[in-house]
């Protein structure tokens, strides 16, 4: 029996999908599955959104490769600009899209570009205020004549990224200063997909639409903090454990840590920090996680399964942090099991 089950619902993946092209119109969407699809499997996410989905996102070029080779026939663009030449003959050779994020990285492909006789599709990135990747508006104009004259380099999209779409005036101005951006690469390239809404900009304005979305939170059932929808998500993740181990307390600590006056039945469950759960005050459990381990109180039958969380929102909150590092924690020591019609509690 497997430490813990990662019971993922395909058919709420899909719906979430169906919601957000309920609301985006005539723009494309493109699903993010980077860090193995939010923690779900990205493999498998992407192919259940065969057909619902008109390309995919990931962070790297092995990510893309990943999915590529489970069979994903669609365009996939890679967010993060490639570090070396292997990276750049690996997204040539699956077909993928890179990003070029300044003059640096359209260095590196150019020569990659004509030492290896490969031809290359690329998004330009542009930083409209988040300061973590993307041409500075200054240089953007000479960035884009220079790739222009690189006939091997077939640029297809620009796009960009809104660092705090719970604020109507800050997410405003990185729109208006996109679409400058935008005015520019069009100048230079002709019609390109124009991206910058991701989960939390596609409920934000339909302005900020544009040619495409990138989803990648929103299709597991979570919306950004600080974001309504009237659409309903349904979380597509559930955690199981199971009791390894029952008994009552009766004298010393409890895990790492004291007792403190603690009395009863206590059950030992076979998950820890090692399976990417969080070591203080994680899981309803007494002191501190171990590494395969914690103790919680009450009575569970050795073997029997016990919830860890089905909202990863609700989990968050207890630990101080998001939902997306809740769902992302989740690691491989689990048994991914793929459901589809089951339709899954938004609550613990």
């Amino acid at each position: 029996m497997q430490r813990n089950i990662a019971l993922v619902n395909l058919d709420n993946v899909v719906r979430n999908a169906e919601n957000i092209r309920s609301v985006i119109g005539s723009a494309k969407l493109c699903a993010v599955v980077k860090c193995d699809g939010y923690g779900h499997g990205a493999a498998a996410i992407a192919n259940a959104l065969h057909g619902v989905c008109d390309s995919f996102a990931v962070a790297l070029v092995d990510e893309g490769a990943q999915i590529r080779a489970a069979g994903v026939d669609e365009d996939i663009l890679v967010l993060q600009p490639a570090l070396d030449e292997t990276e750049v003959l690996r997204a040539a050779a699956y077909n993928m899209i890179l990003t070029l994020a300044d003059d640096n990285d359209f260095l590196l492909v150019k020569k990659t570009c004509e030492k290896f006789g490969v031809r290359v599709r690329v998004h330009l990135k542009a930083n409209t205020g988040m300061n973590r990747l993307g041409y500075e508006y200054w240089q953007f104009l000479n960035s884009c004549l220079l790739v222009k004259k690189q006939t091997d380099i077939s640029v297809e999209g620009v796009y960009s990224h809104f660092y705090l779409p719970e604020s109507r005036s800050e997410t405003r101005a990185q729109y208006e200063l996109f679409l400058r951006f935008c005015s520019v690469a069009e100048g230079v390239f002709g019609k390109l997909t124009k991206h910058i809404a991701a989960s939390g900009g596609v409920f934000a304005d339909a302005a900020y639409h544009m040619d495409m979305v990138r989803c990648g939170i929103a299709l597991y059932g979570y919306l950004p903090r600080g974001i309504r929808s009237d659409k309903r998500f349904l979380p597509a993740l559930c955690v199981y454990t199971h009791a390894a181990a029952g008994r009552k307390y009766e004298f010393g600590g409890i895990a790492y840590g004291r007792a403190n006056g603690r009395s009863g039945d206590l059950t030992t469950l076979r998950i820890g920090y090692g399976d990417g759960f969080f070591r203080a005050g994680g899981i309803g459990n007494i002191n501190n996680l171990c590494m395969d381990a914690c103790v919680v109180s009450g009575a569970h039958a050795k073997g029997e399964p016990v919830l860890v969380f089905a909202d990863a929102d609700e989990y968050a909150r207890r630990h101080n942090t998001i939902s997306y590092e809740a769902l992302c924690s989740v690691t491989k020591r689990a048994e991914f099991v793929y459901v589809r019609g089951l339709e899954q509690k938004n609550k613990e």
